[in-house]
């Protein structure tokens, strides 16, 4: 996508459009509907030739502001990056090569998280390092147990 065609004509109604195209009145609908998958991923299954992953994202954003859902949103997002950085789940040990795993997971998960929620995000980073998960976990989507106990619904 260096050439830039992502961002010609209304990209926002691409988006819509194309979601609609595959059976979902939502981007949110398409995006829960494949959980585990990067913003890349989704952003290529939509166009691949006219459609970036933070394009994706903002539309996630727009739609979780509007139906006061963006603690889901961010949970979900976080499952995203866990699975793109640490696919094999939580690791048993948390030494420095699965530290940096962890962090290339949660830095941009945080980059990501709007600032309505970005010290929710912060505490759940805090809390996942301080008491791990159990080894092996890997949330498959938003509503994962853990990930709503430590991101719970109410609206910041």
């Amino acid at each position: 996508m260096s050439d830039g065609r992502s961002w010609q004509e209304n990209w926002k109604a691409r988006l819509y459009e194309r979601a609609r195209e595959r059976g979902y009145d939502s981007l949110t609908a398409f995006a829960e509907a494949r959980p585990t998958a990067s913003l890349v991923a989704l952003a290529e299954e939509l166009g691949p030739d006219d459609v970036a992953g933070i394009q994706v994202y903002d539309g996630l954003v727009a739609e979780a502001v509007r139906s006061k859902q963006v603690a889901r949103l961010v949970r979900g997002q976080l499952v995203r990056e866990l699975w793109g950085s640490i696919p094999d789940g939580w690791p048993a040990v948390l030494d420095d090569d699965n530290r940096f795993k962890v962090a290339k997971a949660v830095g941009p998960w945080i980059a990501y998280t709007p600032d309505t929620h970005k010290e929710r995000a912060r505490q759940c980073r805090t809390s996942l390092l301080a008491n791990p998960p159990p080894a092996g976990w890997r949330p498959l989507g938003p509503d994962d147990e853990l990930l709503q106990t430590l991101l719970p619904d109410e609206e910041a």
